[in-house]
């Protein structure tokens, strides 16, 4: 496929490190792309590829090296996977931040169209922009995650960076987010025009002391998820070893793991990224775990809804006032799902027909709460 073509193969320096390793290690397990040769994708699960695009971050200014990551990460051992890997390489820097977007978004494409999960360990955080519109000829509704402690909102006339992508997501055409949710915002960083804005579009959004203090709250944000983007900038300083942008609060290293795991636990997710790291050994031992974490969670999914039968959940009705609320409940892994009644005839959306949720929420509901989540997304179907 022409994407393909943008990749870089693997430093042979690496190759020679690879070569000391155990039939244990990870290693030992993936297979790479070299000058001599490229992996048979028919056979890959999941996807790494490196994008060396650092133009749209203010902060760092060199194209990055990920050659510290690629050595922390295969010396690592896996888990019990059965999953087949592959290193793509890298995508070098374009002539322009454009050129570099197109790259990314040909290789993305390529890649969620033969059904392998594309991993990006990106540079500046825009990327995440050109990797949603690799969804474009699928024709679907994406519903993104970032982890972060911004939300990364701009002005219209002003050129996409890190700190904006998010504003072109929403105005550019073909509009196809259907919904977006922060992970781990942290109010000082973000105006209370921005805050108010996520309320008018009816996106979700979760303040850092919410999910550290419950960090399961997020799974069903996950489960629901098309693709993560994670800015390393959420995790704090002391834990990511980042102080070229010092941050004294952020998630802690086993939080940002556990994120992860949702996020590759999650049936749905087609993409992962991660973005805004700089190039030190300390962001790189971090950034593995991370990866091995998501893998692990990807070798643990079930297969459970959009993918399977209801036949497979007990279904429960709740009335509340004039509305009856219909929850599922896996008896498979106790997961808890919401019936959205779509009526507004867009064939897109009818892949969200069933709304993860928690059992806490099925519990309000018995209260006579209406969950936020359900009443957000019949607005948005009402829109």
């Amino acid at each position: 496929m022409i994407g393909f073509d943008f990749l870089e193969p693997i430093d042979e320096s690496l190759l020679r490190m690879l070569k000391s390793l155990s039939s244990q290690q990870l290693g030992s397990k993936v297979v790479f792309h070299t000058k001599e040769d490229f992996p048979d994708l028919d056979k890959v699960s999941i996807a790494l590829v490196g994008v060396l695009e650092n133009r749209g971050n203010d902060v760092v200014e060199d194209s990055g090296d990920l050659s510290a990551f690629r050595q922390e990460l295969y010396s690592m051992f896996p888990g019990n996977w059965a999953t087949t890997i592959a290193d793509l390489g890298d995508i070098l820097p374009g002539n322009s931040k454009e050129d570099t977007y197109f790259a990314v978004r040909k290789v993305v494409s390529d890649l969620i169209k033969k059904k392998i999960i594309p991993i990006i360990i990106g540079g500046s955080q825009d990327l995440t922009y050109s990797m949603y519109r690799a969804y474009d000829e699928l024709e679907q509704m994406v519903n993104l995650v970032a982890i972060d402690s911004k939300f990364d909102f701009g002005k219209e006339e002003e050129e996409m960076s890190s700190n904006s992508y998010l504003s072109k997501m929403i105005i550019d055409e073909p509009n196809n987010l259907f919904n977006f949710c922060n992970i781990g915002y942290q109010t000082y960083y973000n105006s209370q025009e921005e805050i108010d804005l996520i309320e008018k579009l009816f996106f979700d959004a979760y303040r850092l002391g919410e999910v550290s203090n419950n960090i399961a709250i997020a799974e069903p944000v996950f489960r629901d998820a098309d693709f993560v983007s994670l800015d390393l900038n959420s995790v704090k300083s002391a834990d990511s070893g980042n102080f070229v942008s010092f941050a004294p609060n952020g998630f802690n290293g086993k939080e940002i793991c556990a994120l992860a795991r949702y996020a590759g636990i999650s049936d749905k997710v087609s993409m992962f990224g991660i973005f805004n790291h700089h190039s030190s050994r300390q962001e790189s031992i971090l950034m593995t775990q991370i990866i091995w974490y998501f893998i692990e969670g990807y070798h643990y999914r079930s297969k459970e809804y959009p993918f399977g039968s209801r036949e497979n959940y007990i279904k429960y009705s709740v009335p509340i006032d004039e509305e009856m609320l219909v929850f599922y409940k896996s008896d498979k892994t106790d997961r808890w799902w919401i019936e959205i009644p779509f009526s507004n005839g867009n064939n897109k959306l009818k892949r969200n027909t069933l709304l993860p949720c928690s059992y806490e929420e099925y519990l309000a509901a018995c209260n006579q709460e209406l969950p936020e989540r359900w009443w957000k997304a019949q607005r948005k179907n009402v829109l």
